[in-house]
């Protein structure tokens, strides 16, 4: 009886060294299809063989991951996270893909929970880069499908873990931005700015969020640094004038447009804003000039034609103060002058209220009641 209790002792131990022993082997053959995989990649061989070796590595794995030992190795996901995520890669079936995509984030979160001692961290960086790069192929998925919500998600994660790369911080700023989440579209914005882009682009979206916030003096700065790389850069050249204008730095705006004239002397939006500086200081015959070079360029431009009458209604004040013999000839001459610049500018944009408003004032200089109550009916329909 003693005897027989022995051998079947002896009977389960040599069973359960057997099991253990089984999936030591399977753990070997996961082993061999890593080598295998890795060689292949090397000798740059084709998606399909690859895919083979993987399916032989996961058919291993999957084995060893259901035995109750193996099962709590580190190694055990980590080959398996390291497998499905490069298939994840290569496989071109979409499902395919996805479905490795989804195995290798479960495996390697598995991985890195049991990996101690970072016996397995070679493996486990291998899977997150490969994992990473299929979260910038699905981010890049969700943009041109205009989910750019799901988008930033991905990008985010692929920018924080490559912040040194100026494409994937702008992407991620641009994402962010779509879904108005303007905080972190800053940024990224500042990560691309910081690690050296010099995309104008970049330079004009910060500066408008700094207006947003109200933080014009930052504004003022990033566009000055975005200048400094692009030199005479139309769009942003015209934001910084602007946010010059708009925040009263006059001098510094004038400056800079007549350096810019000097460059581009057929841009009617500078000469335009020229013309307004002047405007602005009481210089109106500069700034008549100013327009008049405007409108040879788009003789439509409706801004330029209806500061333009504003300029030559000034002049006409101007001189009524004056004690020259002929100022009524010259008041009536700036009258009319603008009384032609704001005929054209209705014509451009009949619906402009403060065109007719003009008008109207012109025409009760004049004395011409029936133009008055014709616009006067007008402005009340507008």
């Amino acid at each position: 009886m003693q005897n027989s209790f022995k051998t079947a002792v002896a009977a389960v131990l040599f069973l359960s060294s057997q099991a253990v022993m089984a999936q030591k082997s399977q753990i070997l053959i996961a082993r061999n299809s890593v080598a295998k995989l890795q060689a292949s990649i090397a000798n740059k061989e084709d998606s399909k063989k690859q895919l083979t070796i993987v399916s032989e590595g996961l058919k291993a794995i999957e084995s060893a991951e259901k035995d109750s030992k193996t099962m709590k190795w580190s190694e055990t996901w980590s080959i398996k996270s390291y497998l499905t995520s490069f298939a994840a890669l290569i496989d071109t079936d979409a499902a395919n893909s996805n479905k490795y995509y989804d195995a290798a984030i479960e495996a390697i979160n598995k991985a890195k929970s049991l990996d101690k001692f970072d016996d397995n961290s070679g493996l486990i960086k291998a899977s997150r880069h490969n994992i990473l790069i299929k979260k910038q192929y699905k981010a890049n998925e969700s943009y041109f499908a205009n989910d750019f919500k799901e988008a930033f998600t991905d990008l985010k994660e692929v920018s924080d873990s490559f912040p040194a790369d100026t494409t994937l911080a702008l992407n991620t700023a641009i994402c962010a931005y779509q879904i108005q989440a303007y905080d972190e579209a800053l940024n990224y914005f500042k990560r691309a700015k910081e690690n050296g882009i010099r995309n104008p682009t970049v330079f004009q979206k910060m500066a408008q969020m700094y207006v947003v916030k109200s933080d014009n003096e930052t504004a003022i700065k990033t566009l000055e640094d975005g200048l400094a790389l692009n030199s005479y850069n139309r769009l942003l050249t015209n934001d910084y004038i602007n946010l010059l204008l708009d925040t009263e730095n006059f001098n510094k705006a004038q400056g800079l447009i007549e350096n810019n004239l000097k460059v581009e002397k057929g841009s009617k939006l500078l000469y335009f804003l020229y013309g307004y500086l002047q405007q602005y200081g009481g210089n109106n015959s500069t700034a008549i000039l100013a327009y008049d070079r405007a409108l040879s360029s788009d003789q439509n431009y409706f801004d330029a034609l209806y500061q333009l009458s504003l300029a030559y209604i000034n002049s006409a004040n101007e001189t009524l103060k004056k004690t020259e013999a002929d100022k009524a000839a010259k008041y009536n001459g700036f009258i009319d002058k603008a009384q032609y610049a704001l005929q054209r500018a209705n014509e451009i944009n009949p619906n402009d209220k403060k065109t007719v408003q003009l008008l109207i004032e012109i025409y009760t200089r004049k004395k011409a009641a029936d133009k008055v109550q014709e616009l006067t009916r007008r402005l009340q329909e507008l």
